[in-house]
Protein backbone atom coordinates (compact mmCIF):
# COMPACT_ATOMS: atom_id res chain seq x y z
CA UNK A 1 0.00 0.00 0.00
CA UNK A 2 1.47 3.01 -0.60
CA UNK A 3 -0.10 6.35 1.07
CA UNK A 4 -0.59 9.57 0.79
CA UNK A 5 3.00 10.79 1.32
CA UNK A 6 3.97 8.46 -0.86
CA UNK A 7 5.40 5.48 1.09
CA UNK A 8 5.50 2.27 1.24
CA UNK A 9 3.58 0.42 4.17
CA UNK A 10 3.30 -3.79 4.44
CA UNK A 11 -0.32 -4.76 4.68
CA UNK A 12 1.06 -6.92 8.03
CA UNK A 13 0.87 -3.71 9.87
CA UNK A 14 -2.57 -2.48 8.20
CA UNK A 15 -5.27 -5.11 10.25
CA UNK A 16 -7.62 -3.88 13.44
CA UNK A 17 -8.82 -0.90 11.89
CA UNK A 18 -4.92 0.57 11.08
CA UNK A 19 -4.90 2.63 7.81
CA UNK A 20 -2.05 4.00 5.86
CA UNK A 21 -1.53 8.39 6.56
CA UNK A 22 -4.27 9.68 3.79
CA UNK A 23 -3.78 13.01 4.14
CA UNK A 24 -2.97 15.28 7.24
CA UNK A 25 -7.01 16.18 7.80
CA UNK A 26 -8.09 12.75 7.17
CA UNK A 27 -9.91 12.16 10.55
CA UNK A 28 -11.40 15.26 10.78
CA UNK A 29 -14.96 14.74 12.52
CA UNK A 30 -14.00 11.04 13.54
CA UNK A 31 -16.21 9.29 16.32
CA UNK A 32 -15.01 7.30 19.16
CA UNK A 33 -15.80 5.87 22.01
CA UNK A 34 -13.11 7.06 24.94
CA UNK A 35 -11.27 4.34 26.93
CA UNK A 36 -11.68 3.35 30.60
CA UNK A 37 -9.46 2.21 33.10
CA UNK A 38 -10.27 -0.26 35.71
CA UNK A 39 -10.13 0.91 38.83
CA UNK A 40 -9.69 -0.31 42.39
CA UNK A 41 -11.99 1.66 44.47
CA UNK A 42 -10.00 2.81 47.81
CA UNK A 43 -12.62 3.37 50.50
CA UNK A 44 -10.85 2.52 53.62
CA UNK A 45 -10.65 5.63 56.13
CA UNK A 46 -7.16 7.18 57.17
CA UNK A 47 -5.47 4.27 54.63
CA UNK A 48 -2.16 5.15 53.42
CA UNK A 49 -0.55 5.04 49.87
CA UNK A 50 2.55 5.14 51.09
CA UNK A 51 5.08 1.64 50.23
CA UNK A 52 8.94 1.17 51.38
CA UNK A 53 10.63 0.79 47.97
CA UNK A 54 10.18 0.51 44.17
CA UNK A 55 10.32 -3.11 44.41
CA UNK A 56 7.64 -3.01 46.67
CA UNK A 57 5.30 -0.96 44.73
CA UNK A 58 5.51 -2.80 41.77
CA UNK A 59 4.35 -5.83 43.31
CA UNK A 60 1.84 -4.34 45.03
CA UNK A 61 0.29 -3.49 41.43
CA UNK A 62 0.32 -6.90 40.69
CA UNK A 63 2.64 -6.48 37.69
CA UNK A 64 2.73 -9.41 35.04
CA UNK A 65 4.32 -10.63 32.21
CA UNK A 66 2.79 -9.11 29.14
CA UNK A 67 1.49 -5.74 30.54
CA UNK A 68 2.18 -1.91 29.26
CA UNK A 69 3.87 -0.17 31.89
CA UNK A 70 4.68 3.98 31.29
CA UNK A 71 6.74 6.58 31.99
CA UNK A 72 7.59 10.31 31.29
CA UNK A 73 10.26 12.37 30.09
CA UNK A 74 10.34 15.86 32.14
CA UNK A 75 13.37 15.39 33.46
CA UNK A 76 15.40 14.39 30.35
CA UNK A 77 19.27 13.08 30.32
CA UNK A 78 18.75 13.77 34.30
CA UNK A 79 16.07 11.15 34.49
CA UNK A 80 16.40 7.81 37.23
CA UNK A 81 12.98 6.94 37.40
CA UNK A 82 13.26 4.95 34.09
CA UNK A 83 16.45 2.47 35.07
CA UNK A 84 14.76 2.58 38.78
CA UNK A 85 12.00 0.83 37.85
CA UNK A 86 12.99 -1.19 35.16
CA UNK A 87 16.12 -2.49 37.72
CA UNK A 88 12.94 -3.30 40.21
CA UNK A 89 11.34 -4.77 37.55
CA UNK A 90 13.92 -6.92 36.07
CA UNK A 91 14.95 -8.49 39.48
CA UNK A 92 11.22 -9.78 39.94
CA UNK A 93 11.57 -11.59 37.12
CA UNK A 94 8.69 -10.17 35.25
CA UNK A 95 8.86 -10.31 31.48
CA UNK A 96 7.21 -9.64 27.86
CA UNK A 97 6.71 -5.77 28.86
CA UNK A 98 6.32 -2.96 26.78
CA UNK A 99 7.29 0.27 27.62
CA UNK A 100 4.95 3.12 26.78
CA UNK A 101 6.71 6.43 27.40
CA UNK A 102 6.85 10.08 26.21
CA UNK A 103 10.68 9.76 24.96
CA UNK A 104 13.29 7.69 25.54
CA UNK A 105 17.42 8.71 25.59
CA UNK A 106 20.73 8.64 26.93
CA UNK A 107 18.90 7.96 30.43
CA UNK A 108 17.26 5.16 29.71
CA UNK A 109 20.26 2.99 28.59
CA UNK A 110 19.07 0.79 30.93
CA UNK A 111 16.32 -0.20 28.52
CA UNK A 112 18.73 -2.27 26.18
CA UNK A 113 19.89 -4.67 28.51
CA UNK A 114 15.53 -5.16 29.40
CA UNK A 115 15.16 -5.26 25.27
CA UNK A 116 18.22 -8.09 25.00
CA UNK A 117 16.94 -10.40 27.84
CA UNK A 118 13.08 -10.13 26.75
CA UNK A 119 12.11 -8.24 29.74
CA UNK A 120 11.05 -5.75 27.05
CA UNK A 121 9.04 -6.62 24.35
CA UNK A 122 7.52 -3.45 22.72
CA UNK A 123 8.27 0.04 23.28
CA UNK A 124 5.59 3.05 22.02
CA UNK A 125 7.36 6.38 22.40
CA UNK A 126 7.61 9.87 20.95
CA UNK A 127 11.35 9.65 20.89
CA UNK A 128 14.28 7.16 20.63
CA UNK A 129 17.84 7.73 20.99
CA UNK A 130 21.48 6.90 21.83
CA UNK A 131 21.75 3.25 22.71
CA UNK A 132 18.46 2.56 22.69
CA UNK A 133 17.85 3.95 18.69
CA UNK A 134 20.38 1.67 18.07
CA UNK A 135 19.03 -1.49 19.33
CA UNK A 136 16.18 -1.32 17.90
CA UNK A 137 17.43 -0.03 14.68
CA UNK A 138 19.55 -3.48 14.58
CA UNK A 139 16.05 -5.74 14.95
CA UNK A 140 16.88 -6.29 18.51
CA UNK A 141 13.05 -5.64 19.88
CA UNK A 142 10.96 -8.33 19.40
CA UNK A 143 8.32 -6.30 18.17
CA UNK A 144 8.61 -3.17 15.94
CA UNK A 145 8.33 -0.18 18.26
CA UNK A 146 5.96 2.48 17.69
CA UNK A 147 6.96 6.14 17.60
CA UNK A 148 3.78 8.77 17.97
CA UNK A 149 3.73 12.62 17.93
CA UNK A 150 3.09 14.12 21.82
CA UNK A 151 -0.17 14.51 20.45
CA UNK A 152 -0.91 10.74 19.04
CA UNK A 153 0.39 9.35 21.89
CA UNK A 154 -2.71 11.06 24.04
CA UNK A 155 -4.65 10.31 21.32
CA UNK A 156 -3.83 6.80 21.72
CA UNK A 157 -4.23 6.62 25.41
CA UNK A 158 -7.48 8.09 25.19
CA UNK A 159 -9.00 5.89 22.31
CA UNK A 160 -7.79 2.66 23.82
CA UNK A 161 -5.00 2.03 21.18
CA UNK A 162 -2.86 1.49 24.10
CA UNK A 163 -3.86 0.58 27.38
CA UNK A 164 -1.11 1.11 30.15
CA UNK A 165 -1.57 -1.32 33.17
CA UNK A 166 0.72 0.72 35.36
CA UNK A 167 2.02 4.32 35.03
CA UNK A 168 5.00 5.27 37.01
CA UNK A 169 5.27 9.21 37.28
CA UNK A 170 8.59 10.64 38.74
CA UNK A 171 7.07 13.79 40.76
CA UNK A 172 8.95 16.67 41.66
CA UNK A 173 6.85 17.04 45.17
CA UNK A 174 4.09 14.55 46.52
CA UNK A 175 1.86 13.97 49.39
CA UNK A 176 1.44 10.86 51.00
CA UNK A 177 -2.30 10.61 49.06
CA UNK A 178 -0.92 10.82 46.05
CA UNK A 179 -1.24 14.61 45.11
CA UNK A 180 2.13 15.44 42.95
CA UNK A 181 3.83 18.25 41.10
CA UNK A 182 6.43 19.27 38.99
CA UNK A 183 6.91 22.10 40.82
CA UNK A 184 9.36 22.24 44.03
CA UNK A 185 11.46 20.33 45.77
CA UNK A 186 14.88 19.14 45.12
CA UNK A 187 14.27 17.79 41.36
CA UNK A 188 12.05 20.05 39.76
CA UNK A 189 10.65 19.56 36.43
CA UNK A 190 8.18 22.30 36.13
CA UNK A 191 5.64 20.55 35.10
CA UNK A 192 4.16 16.95 34.57
CA UNK A 193 2.63 17.61 31.09
CA UNK A 194 3.11 14.59 29.22
CA UNK A 195 1.35 12.23 32.02
CA UNK A 196 -2.26 14.41 31.83
CA UNK A 197 -3.78 10.87 29.79
CA UNK A 198 -1.47 8.55 31.97
CA UNK A 199 -2.71 9.34 35.33
CA UNK A 200 -6.75 9.34 34.12
CA UNK A 201 -6.53 6.22 31.56
CA UNK A 202 -3.83 3.54 33.51
CA UNK A 203 -5.35 0.76 35.69
CA UNK A 204 -3.32 1.54 37.90
CA UNK A 205 -0.74 5.21 38.72
CA UNK A 206 2.38 4.73 41.14
CA UNK A 207 4.12 8.27 42.46
CA UNK A 208 7.95 7.95 42.48
CA UNK A 209 9.21 11.15 44.76
CA UNK A 210 12.13 12.44 46.38
CA UNK A 211 10.50 15.30 48.17
CA UNK A 212 7.33 14.02 50.69
CA UNK A 213 5.44 17.33 51.91
CA UNK A 214 2.32 18.26 53.96
CA UNK A 215 -0.63 17.01 52.98
CA UNK A 216 -2.69 18.99 50.47
CA UNK A 217 0.01 19.60 47.87
CA UNK A 218 -1.83 21.79 45.80
CA UNK A 219 -2.11 23.18 43.09
CA UNK A 220 -1.20 19.53 41.66
CA UNK A 221 -0.70 18.49 38.30
CA UNK A 222 -1.83 14.71 39.48
CA UNK A 223 -4.38 14.28 41.76
CA UNK A 224 -4.34 11.93 44.35
CA UNK A 225 -7.74 10.65 43.47
CA UNK A 226 -5.82 8.79 40.51
CA UNK A 227 -2.74 7.46 42.44
CA UNK A 228 -2.59 4.37 43.89
CA UNK A 229 1.04 4.33 45.96
CA UNK A 230 3.19 6.47 46.55
CA UNK A 231 7.33 6.09 47.15
CA UNK A 232 9.47 8.26 48.49
CA UNK A 233 12.91 7.77 47.05
CA UNK A 234 16.58 9.12 47.08
CA UNK A 235 16.40 10.98 44.02
CA UNK A 236 14.21 10.72 40.81
CA UNK A 237 16.77 12.58 39.09
CA UNK A 238 18.70 15.55 38.19
CA UNK A 239 17.41 18.91 37.11
CA UNK A 240 20.38 20.36 35.80
CA UNK A 241 20.57 17.41 32.58
CA UNK A 242 16.75 18.77 31.70
CA UNK A 243 18.62 21.14 28.84
CA UNK A 244 21.07 19.15 26.67
CA UNK A 245 23.33 20.15 23.80
CA UNK A 246 20.01 20.55 21.64
CA UNK A 247 19.06 23.37 23.58
CA UNK A 248 21.44 26.07 23.61
CA UNK A 249 20.77 30.04 21.73
CA UNK A 250 23.15 29.89 18.68
CA UNK A 251 25.89 32.16 18.99
CA UNK A 252 26.86 30.90 15.08
CA UNK A 253 26.96 33.28 12.50
CA UNK A 254 25.19 30.57 9.45
CA UNK A 255 22.33 29.58 12.37
CA UNK A 256 21.67 33.28 13.40
CA UNK A 257 21.39 33.93 9.65
CA UNK A 258 18.63 31.50 9.34
CA UNK A 259 17.24 32.40 12.34
CA UNK A 260 16.88 35.96 10.50
CA UNK A 261 15.31 34.69 7.43
CA UNK A 262 12.72 33.06 9.43
CA UNK A 263 12.31 35.49 11.42
CA UNK A 264 11.97 37.53 7.76
CA UNK A 265 9.10 35.42 6.95
CA UNK A 266 7.04 35.85 9.62
CA UNK A 267 7.33 39.34 9.87
CA UNK A 268 6.35 39.73 5.61
CA UNK A 269 3.57 36.71 6.12
CA UNK A 270 0.83 39.30 6.82
CA UNK A 271 0.12 37.05 10.12
CA UNK A 272 2.25 39.08 12.07
CA UNK A 273 0.10 41.55 13.78
CA UNK A 274 -0.96 42.23 17.94
CA UNK A 275 -1.82 39.09 19.35
CA UNK A 276 -0.56 36.77 17.24
CA UNK A 277 0.82 33.07 18.51
CA UNK A 278 3.54 31.07 17.95
CA UNK A 279 6.14 28.04 19.07
CA UNK A 280 9.35 27.67 18.58
CA UNK A 281 11.31 24.31 18.68
CA UNK A 282 14.59 23.27 20.56
CA UNK A 283 16.97 23.49 17.65
CA UNK A 284 19.80 26.45 17.73
CA UNK A 285 18.12 28.63 14.56
CA UNK A 286 14.73 27.96 16.17
CA UNK A 287 15.61 29.34 19.91
CA UNK A 288 17.92 32.31 17.81
CA UNK A 289 14.41 33.37 16.05
CA UNK A 290 13.53 34.99 19.27
CA UNK A 291 15.91 37.39 18.78
CA UNK A 292 15.03 38.37 15.43
CA UNK A 293 11.30 38.23 16.16
CA UNK A 294 11.85 40.73 19.25
CA UNK A 295 13.04 43.26 16.99
CA UNK A 296 10.07 42.94 14.58
CA UNK A 297 7.87 43.02 17.80
CA UNK A 298 9.71 46.45 18.46
CA UNK A 299 9.24 48.22 15.63
CA UNK A 300 5.64 47.31 15.07
CA UNK A 301 4.29 47.86 18.51
CA UNK A 302 2.97 44.66 19.08
CA UNK A 303 2.88 41.82 21.11
CA UNK A 304 2.48 38.18 21.29
CA UNK A 305 -1.04 36.81 23.30
CA UNK A 306 0.75 33.09 23.84
CA UNK A 307 3.67 31.00 23.09
CA UNK A 308 3.95 27.67 23.90
CA UNK A 309 5.62 24.26 23.69
CA UNK A 310 9.16 23.02 24.93
CA UNK A 311 9.61 26.18 27.39
CA UNK A 312 12.90 27.71 26.91
CA UNK A 313 14.75 30.85 28.39
CA UNK A 314 14.21 33.15 25.07
CA UNK A 315 10.58 32.44 25.67
CA UNK A 316 10.76 33.28 28.91
CA UNK A 317 12.99 36.45 28.55
CA UNK A 318 10.33 37.81 26.33
CA UNK A 319 7.70 37.32 28.74
CA UNK A 320 9.46 39.16 31.32
CA UNK A 321 10.35 41.59 28.96
CA UNK A 322 6.69 42.03 28.40
CA UNK A 323 6.64 41.25 24.37
CA UNK A 324 4.62 37.73 25.52
CA UNK A 325 1.59 37.78 27.14
CA UNK A 326 1.12 34.20 28.63
CA UNK A 327 3.10 31.03 28.30
CA UNK A 328 1.60 27.62 27.56
CA UNK A 329 3.60 25.06 28.95
CA UNK A 330 3.78 21.24 27.98
CA UNK A 331 7.85 20.92 29.34
CA UNK A 332 10.24 22.73 30.66
CA UNK A 333 13.17 22.77 28.22
CA UNK A 334 15.70 24.56 30.76
CA UNK A 335 16.38 25.83 34.34
CA UNK A 336 14.59 28.79 33.40
CA UNK A 337 11.55 27.63 31.86
CA UNK A 338 11.31 25.86 35.45
CA UNK A 339 11.55 28.96 37.47
CA UNK A 340 9.24 30.28 35.20
CA UNK A 341 6.94 27.95 35.71
CA UNK A 342 6.71 28.14 39.24
CA UNK A 343 6.82 32.18 40.40
CA UNK A 344 5.01 33.72 37.62
CA UNK A 345 1.71 34.44 36.83
CA UNK A 346 0.56 33.40 33.38
CA UNK A 347 2.80 30.78 32.67
CA UNK A 348 0.41 27.68 32.91
CA UNK A 349 0.91 24.65 32.63
CA UNK A 350 -0.80 22.35 30.03
CA UNK A 351 -1.38 18.61 29.53
CA UNK A 352 -0.25 16.97 26.30
CA UNK A 353 -3.85 16.11 25.12
CA UNK A 354 -4.98 19.97 25.34
CA UNK A 355 -1.37 21.00 24.12
CA UNK A 356 -2.13 18.42 20.32
CA UNK A 357 -4.42 15.82 20.87
CA UNK A 358 -6.25 16.11 17.41
CA UNK A 359 -9.10 13.58 18.79
CA UNK A 360 -10.30 16.07 21.25
CA UNK A 361 -12.10 19.52 21.22
CA UNK A 362 -9.51 21.78 20.54
CA UNK A 363 -5.89 21.36 20.96
CA UNK A 364 -3.98 24.67 21.22
CA UNK A 365 -1.50 23.42 18.37
CA UNK A 366 -4.87 24.68 16.34
CA UNK A 367 -4.89 27.96 17.32
CA UNK A 368 -1.14 28.58 16.45
CA UNK A 369 -0.44 31.33 13.72
CA UNK A 370 3.36 30.40 13.49
CA UNK A 371 5.40 27.24 14.28
CA UNK A 372 9.49 26.84 13.49
CA UNK A 373 10.92 23.83 13.94
CA UNK A 374 14.20 22.11 13.08
CA UNK A 375 14.93 18.82 10.26
CA UNK A 376 17.24 16.17 10.12
CA UNK A 377 16.02 16.00 6.24
CA UNK A 378 13.99 17.50 3.88
CA UNK A 379 12.72 16.24 0.39
CA UNK A 380 11.99 17.58 -2.97
CA UNK A 381 7.96 17.10 -1.64
CA UNK A 382 8.66 19.40 1.54
CA UNK A 383 8.25 16.19 3.78
CA UNK A 384 10.50 16.11 6.92
CA UNK A 385 12.58 13.11 8.77
CA UNK A 386 13.27 13.99 12.59
CA UNK A 387 13.53 10.43 13.25
CA UNK A 388 15.76 8.54 11.77
CA UNK A 389 19.61 9.66 10.68
CA UNK A 390 20.81 9.60 7.33
CA UNK A 391 22.79 6.50 8.21
CA UNK A 392 19.29 4.92 9.15
CA UNK A 393 19.92 4.74 12.64
CA UNK A 394 17.02 5.74 14.72
CA UNK A 395 17.52 9.06 16.52
CA UNK A 396 15.23 11.37 17.17
CA UNK A 397 11.92 12.28 17.95
CA UNK A 398 8.69 13.58 16.34
CA UNK A 399 7.70 15.44 19.94
CA UNK A 400 5.30 17.97 18.77
CA UNK A 401 6.78 18.66 15.24
CA UNK A 402 3.86 16.81 12.89
CA UNK A 403 1.49 18.36 15.14
CA UNK A 404 2.27 21.96 15.14
CA UNK A 405 2.65 21.26 11.96
CA UNK A 406 -0.80 20.97 11.02
CA UNK A 407 -2.03 23.16 13.74
CA UNK A 408 -0.39 26.25 12.51
CA UNK A 409 -1.36 28.65 9.70
CA UNK A 410 2.25 29.21 8.91
CA UNK A 411 4.91 26.00 8.90
CA UNK A 412 8.86 27.02 8.99
CA UNK A 413 11.37 24.52 8.92
CA UNK A 414 15.08 25.82 9.51
CA UNK A 415 18.25 23.38 8.95
CA UNK A 416 21.43 24.45 7.32
CA UNK A 417 21.68 23.13 3.83
CA UNK A 418 24.71 20.77 4.86
CA UNK A 419 24.96 19.23 7.66
CA UNK A 420 28.21 16.84 8.64
CA UNK A 421 28.99 16.99 4.93
CA UNK A 422 25.75 15.62 4.13
CA UNK A 423 22.53 17.14 2.45
CA UNK A 424 19.87 17.93 4.24
CA UNK A 425 17.34 19.39 1.29
CA UNK A 426 17.30 15.82 -0.85
CA UNK A 427 15.39 14.37 -3.61
CA UNK A 428 13.91 12.32 -0.82
CA UNK A 429 14.31 11.64 2.96
CA UNK A 430 14.89 8.48 4.71
CA UNK A 431 11.28 8.47 6.19
CA UNK A 432 8.82 11.01 6.64
CA UNK A 433 7.94 11.76 10.02
CA UNK A 434 5.70 15.45 8.42
CA UNK A 435 4.28 15.32 6.17
CA UNK A 436 4.75 18.16 3.50
CA UNK A 437 1.34 18.95 3.06
CA UNK A 438 1.96 20.32 6.43
CA UNK A 439 4.64 22.27 5.74
CA UNK A 440 4.91 25.81 3.85
CA UNK A 441 8.37 27.65 4.05
CA UNK A 442 11.96 25.95 4.34
CA UNK A 443 14.41 28.44 5.70
CA UNK A 444 18.37 27.34 5.15
CA UNK A 445 21.45 29.43 5.16
CA UNK A 446 21.83 29.63 1.57
CA UNK A 447 18.11 30.66 0.37
CA UNK A 448 14.61 29.89 1.26
CA UNK A 449 12.17 27.80 -0.28
CA UNK A 450 8.11 28.36 -0.10
CA UNK A 451 5.89 25.34 -0.77
CA UNK A 452 3.89 25.77 -3.83
CA UNK A 453 0.46 25.15 -1.81
CA UNK A 454 1.38 28.45 -0.60
CA UNK A 455 1.11 31.07 -3.17
CA UNK A 456 -0.29 33.52 -0.55
CA UNK A 457 3.41 33.68 0.83
CA UNK A 458 4.59 33.38 -2.10
CA UNK A 459 3.14 36.94 -3.01
CA UNK A 460 3.65 38.46 0.01
CA UNK A 461 8.05 37.37 -0.22
CA UNK A 462 7.60 38.78 -3.90
CA UNK A 463 9.44 42.30 -3.06
CA UNK A 464 11.35 41.58 0.26
CA UNK A 465 15.21 40.94 0.44
CA UNK A 466 14.10 37.13 1.56
CA UNK A 467 16.48 35.33 -0.58
CA UNK A 468 13.50 33.16 -2.08
CA UNK A 469 14.74 30.03 -4.52
CA UNK A 470 12.63 26.50 -5.11
CA UNK A 471 12.92 23.61 -3.27
CA UNK A 472 14.69 21.68 -6.37
CA UNK A 473 17.22 24.30 -6.56
CA UNK A 474 18.08 23.77 -2.45
CA UNK A 475 18.65 20.35 -3.27
CA UNK A 476 20.89 21.04 -6.48
CA UNK A 477 22.97 22.82 -4.62
CA UNK A 478 23.03 20.96 -1.46
CA UNK A 479 24.12 18.14 -4.05
CA UNK A 480 26.42 20.34 -5.80
CA UNK A 481 28.45 21.12 -2.45
CA UNK A 482 28.25 17.77 -0.74
CA UNK A 483 27.59 15.28 -3.23
CA UNK A 484 23.90 13.10 -3.84
CA UNK A 485 23.70 10.97 -1.33
CA UNK A 486 23.91 7.42 -1.73
CA UNK A 487 20.96 5.19 -1.31
CA UNK A 488 20.54 3.42 1.85
CA UNK A 489 20.25 -0.25 1.99
CA UNK A 490 17.94 -1.93 3.89
CA UNK A 491 16.85 -5.29 5.24
CA UNK A 492 13.00 -6.36 4.90
CA UNK A 493 12.85 -6.26 8.71
CA UNK A 494 10.53 -3.50 9.80
CA UNK A 495 11.83 -2.30 13.16
CA UNK A 496 9.54 0.75 13.93
CA UNK A 497 6.36 1.87 12.55
CA UNK A 498 6.00 5.94 12.13
CA UNK A 499 2.40 6.89 12.91
CA UNK A 500 0.69 9.79 11.96
CA UNK A 501 -0.88 11.82 14.71
CA UNK A 502 -4.52 10.40 13.83
CA UNK A 503 -3.58 7.16 13.99
CA UNK A 504 -2.48 6.26 10.60
CA UNK A 505 0.60 4.74 8.97
CA UNK A 506 2.98 7.75 7.51
CA UNK A 507 6.04 5.43 7.12
CA UNK A 508 8.05 2.20 8.30
CA UNK A 509 11.45 1.65 9.55
CA UNK A 510 13.65 -0.99 8.30
CA UNK A 511 16.80 -2.57 9.57
CA UNK A 512 19.64 -0.90 7.93
CA UNK A 513 21.80 -3.53 6.13
CA UNK A 514 25.42 -3.17 7.82
CA UNK A 515 28.00 -0.95 5.43
CA UNK A 516 30.93 -3.55 5.02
Amino acid sequence: MINAAGREIPDEFLHDGVEPFQGIYYRDGYHYQKAAPTVRAYVRPQADKLVDSVKDAVIATGLKDGMTISFHHHLRDGDYVVNMVMKAIHELGIRDLTVCASSLGKAHNYLVTCIQDGTVTGISTSGIRDEIGEVISAGQLKHPAVIRTHGGRARAIEDGTIHIDVAFIGASTSDQYGNASGKGGQSDTGVLSYMGSDVHYADQVVILTDTLVDAPNFPAAIQGIDVDYVVLVTKIGDPNKIATGALRLSKDTRELGIAENAAKCMYHSGLFKDGFTFQTGAGGPSLATTIFLKQYMQQEHIKCRWAMGGVTEPIVNLFHEGYIQNILDDQAFDLAAVGSVLTDTNHYEITASQYANPFNKGAFVNQLDFVILGALEVDVDFNVNVVQGSNGILQGAPGGHPDTAAGAKVTIIVAPLIRSRLATVRTRVTSVTTPGESVDIVVTDYGVAVNPRRQDLLAAFADTDIPLLSIEELRDLAYQYAGEPSPLEFEDQVVALIEYRDGTLIDVVKKPKLQK
